[in-house]
């Protein structure tokens, strides 16, 4: 299954009520299972090139605790120009910025 595009997972979040219910809804558990899946990724890319002895575009800590609001509020911010990437690769820029390798 292809990965959703950033501008899938905004529209299809934006349309979930922001109440106790929200996490009964089939929707909320695909873009979770969707962010997850890109999370887990971006880590295996990460230990892929250090295994490999390459430089990582990311050095992401060994948890990292974001909210779903957090997460619509980067998805958010991405211009609409450019929500046609997927997740994942959404994924792999924010870490990239937020935690590069120094």
């Amino acid at each position: 299954m292809p990965s959703m595009t950033v501008q899938e997972f905004v529209t299809t979040a934006n349309r979930i009520p922001q109440n106790p219910t929200a996490l009964l809804r089939a929707d909320t558990r695909r873009l979770m299972a969707e962010f997850r899946s890109a999370s887990r990724t971006v880590r295996a890319e990460q230990a892929a090139a250090a295994a490999a002895g390459r430089p990582s575009a990311t050095c992401m800590p060994e948890r990292i605790a974001l909210s779903p609001d957090q997460i619509l509020a980067h998805f958010n911010a991405i211009p609409p120009a450019r929500r046609s990437i997927t997740v994942t690769q959404a994924m792999r820029e924010w870490m990239a910025a937020d935690y590069p390798c120094r």
